[in-house]
């Protein structure tokens, strides 16, 4: 469970957010919507931890049950997709995946499971694959795994999909959906776009706070 409380967002005088809550369950997906420049994004970044000086925050949230006000990036177990895969380009694909695992797994077993994901997503024999030789929807799903890898226990989406063509769109989105089912992550999606919402998940306009169901 990914809980907020009463979050207020300030940049100088002017008040972007104020008093959003809401809890969000093992598996579901939760889409914020609103124009841009109205706090989306900079609420991810409180979540993380790495909020912008820029900014004035207040309000709690808590992961499953266990508070994260103070805690450092890498102590929160939070995951994050954003509009670019954003692999490491000097890295060879399964370096990529290798790069999240827990240090806990070691040798022959960080290489098996290297390839047991790759054979998941449908790239089995890529681990020495450049990155840049990879098509779009398979560096989209690269990076996916990537996340997952390091066992997040709540994942963030800042806009995974609005640089994807439309059939790329829908495959992909179906593919995270069904991942974060799977693995029952409380996620808070950011989008423009409500075609990106889950089949009966609940909205928050940020202009207006009433959730919405689509």
């Amino acid at each position: 469970m990914l809980s907020i409380k009463n979050f207020t967002l300030r940049c100088g005088s002017q008040t972007l957010l104020e008093h959003l809550s809401l809890e969000i369950g093992p598996g579901e997906i939760v889409t914020l919507t609103g124009p841009s420049g109205c706090g989306k994004s900079t609420l991810l970044n409180w979540l993380l931890g790495h909020l912008d000086a820029a900014f004035q925050a207040s309000g709690s949230a808590q992961l499953n049950g266990r508070s994260l006000d103070g805690l450092a990036i890498e102590a929160r177990c939070i995951g994050i997709l954003f509009q670019d895969d954003l692999l490491f380009a000097h890295l060879s694909v399964g370096q990529n995946l290798a790069f999240a695992l827990p240090a806990a797994v070691k040798g022959a077993q960080r290489r098996q499971r290297v390839a047991q994901t790759l054979a998941e997503i449908g790239l089995e024999g890529f681990a020495e694959r450049d990155p840049a030789t990879l098509s779009g929807g398979q560096r989209a799903r690269v990076s996916l795994m990537r996340a997952l890898l390091a066992q997040p226990q709540a994942l963030l989406l800042d806009e995974p999909f609005s640089r994807l063509d439309a059939a790329l769109k829908v495959q992909f989105r179906s593919f995270v959906f069904e991942q974060i089912a799977r693995l029952r992550i409380p996620t808070l999606l950011v989008t423009h776009d409500l075609a990106d919402v889950p089949p009966g998940g609940r909205v928050f306009d940020i202009g207006t706070w009433q959730p919405q169901h689509v």
